[in-house]
Formats: C-alpha cells, structure tokens, sequence
C-alpha cells in the first residue's frame, strides 16, 4: 500500500489525486493521510469534495507505521540508537517516474506534472468537471455576481490572468522574480497582438496592486489622438474579479477555465485552470521558470507560451 500526503490548497489536492488515481490505474493499493496537514488552525480546506470525489484515508496507525512515528517508549529509545527507519518518499524536483514503481511508501509531495497521468488524463478531466452553477448551492449574492461574470466570459474573448502575488508561500525567495509586472505585460501584449478583441479577467489575492498595474499597463497603450470614447472601451477591457475568498476560491478557477486563454502564474490553482480551458485554439501563457532553484521543464504542458521575468517570448513548449 502507498500512502499520499495530502497538502496545499485546491489546486495541489488536485495533482495529488491525479496520482492516486494513476497509481489506481496501475493496480496499486492507495490511501491519502489527510491528517498531518490540516489539523492546525488556520489550514487551507480540502476541496476535492467540490468533484464528488471520495477517497480512501489511512488510519493514525498506518501512517505511523510509514513514517517511524511511534512515540512508544521503546520505539523511541529504538529511534534515538539507529535512527527513523521511516518509508518515507520526499519529492525534490516535479516529476520523478520511481514515483509509480512503489509498492509501499509514504509519498510527500505535490507532484505537479501531467507526465504523473498523461495516459490516463481524459479520465482526470472527466473526474475535474465543475457542476453547473446552479446546483453549486451558493448565497444569492454570491452566485448572481459568478452569474454575471460567467455570462460576461461566455459572451467575450475571455483572457484569464491569474495574479496571485502571494501563495501561502513559505520560501518566498524561491518564487521573487518570476511573475513580474513586466512578465504579465509581456503576456498581454502577446494575446492583444492575436486576440485584438481580448477581455482580461483578472483573479488575484492583491486587488489594490492589481488596480494600480492595471491602469499603468492602460495608460502605456494609450496613444496621442486617442478620444474618451476609446479610451474608456479600452479600459472595459480590464476587468477584476475579487469576490471569492479561500472557501469560494474554486469559483475562481471555475471561471478562469471558461475563458477563451489563460495567462497564468506559476501556481497549481491556475495551472489547472488553463488545463480544463477546453478551448482548442486556446492560448495558455506561462512564467518560463517556476521557482528559483530548479529546473521546471516537466511542470509545462504542449503548446504552453513561456515568457520571463523581462516581459518577452521565450519559446513554445513542444
């Protein structure tokens, strides 16, 4: 058996349980401890339930018995002399294909690639379906604000950006200098030059920052001559959305995965918001690193645009 540690927000619980559901596929018996990460206060929530999905939990005893982590008397003293003798697997980089060799482990990781299930990735999407809003339950303002907004996206050259500045991030050296303001700038301007019609719908945690950029990056494109009228059509090409928090989040990527293309952040929420864009001419613009300290080929899918921190094309992920 193989236990997956469950941990993050939505977007990671989803990379989790495209694992599980790939090792599934392989035959292997699989449990998720859900335990460790979310029992303190303050812990993100797991959404999964969002998709119907269940899953099967270790007991407290099995994942002590994974991870050495008896505090018997005995046990410990045992620790002290020869160290853990945990069977414990800790990812380093994204993706690692001894992963789907383990017959007994205890997997701790976030395991962002889509090489964990591209053989079986129609069967992810299939499990990845967001109910109609109607049936989601929401408060009525809530839902006649997602109402408004997701006809609004229907009905235009929809561009999701996704500008989460800061995500629960615990080494924020790691992720400084990736997503600048000039790599979304870049990115707008290589979806204007393609989609001259584009409506950006922006999603982000910071709306003041985004507000100011917003208006920056307007007023840069504004050219002598230009009349009030076009000006102001210009800026209804700008478009916030901010009304959900960490418990409505997943309306966010709902919406972001209804757009036409997406420009996104190096973020698992958003990473599978442009893969459930089921748009076949969509483009998907992402940072061409995704942390500081490795190398992040195997977090990109086919067709991905990736452009730096300057703001310009890097390539074309083939």
């Amino acid at each position: 058996m193989n236990i997956i540690r469950m941990s993050g927000g939505l977007g990671n619980q989803m990379f989790q349980y495209a694992l599980y559901m790939k090792l599934c596929s392989m035959g292997k018996e699989v449990k998720f401890d859900d335990i460790n990460e979310y029992r303190g206060e303050g812990t993100r929530p797991i959404m999964l339930a969002l998709f119907g999905i269940e899953y099967p939990k270790a007991t407290w005893d099995e994942i002590i018995a994974f991870t050495d982590g008896s505090m018997h008397p005995v046990k410990r003293i045992r620790r002290k002399i020869f160290g853990r003798q945990a069977m414990e697997y800790y990812e380093e980089g994204f993706y690692d294909p001894q992963v789907l060799s383990f017959e007994s482990m205890y997997l701790r990781g976030n395991f962002k690639s889509e090489k964990y299930f591209e053989d079986i990735k129609e069967e992810v999407r299939a499990v990845y379906q967001f109910p109609i809003l109607e049936k989601m339950h929401l408060p009525e303002k809530l839902y006649a604000s997602t109402r408004e907004c997701l006809d609004a996206i229907e009905g235009t050259e929809a561009v999701g950006i996704h500008m989460y500045r800061s995500d629960s991030r615990l080494e924020e050296e790691l992720y400084e200098g990736i997503c600048t303001e000039k790599y979304y700038e870049g990115a707008v301007r290589f979806i204007q030059e393609r989609c001259p019609n584009a409506v950006f719908y922006i999603f982000s945690n910071e709306p003041k920052w985004v507000k100011g950029w917003a208006e920056h990056l307007i007023e840069s494109q504004i050219k002598e001559g230009m009349g009030r009228k076009e000006i102001q059509e210009m800026e209804q090409r700008f478009v916030m959305v901010e009304a959900n928090t960490e418990h409505t989040g997943y309306l966010d990527m709902m919406l972001m995965s209804k757009c036409k293309h997406n420009i996104i952040s190096n973020s698992s929420f958003s990473w599978w918001a442009a893969w459930l864009n089921d748009n076949p001419d969509r483009i998907v613009i992402a940072p061409d690193k995704w942390v500081n300290d490795k190398e992040s080929e195997d977090v990109y899918t086919k067709g991905m645009v990736l452009i730096n921190a300057k703001g310009r094309v890097k390539r074309t992920v083939k």
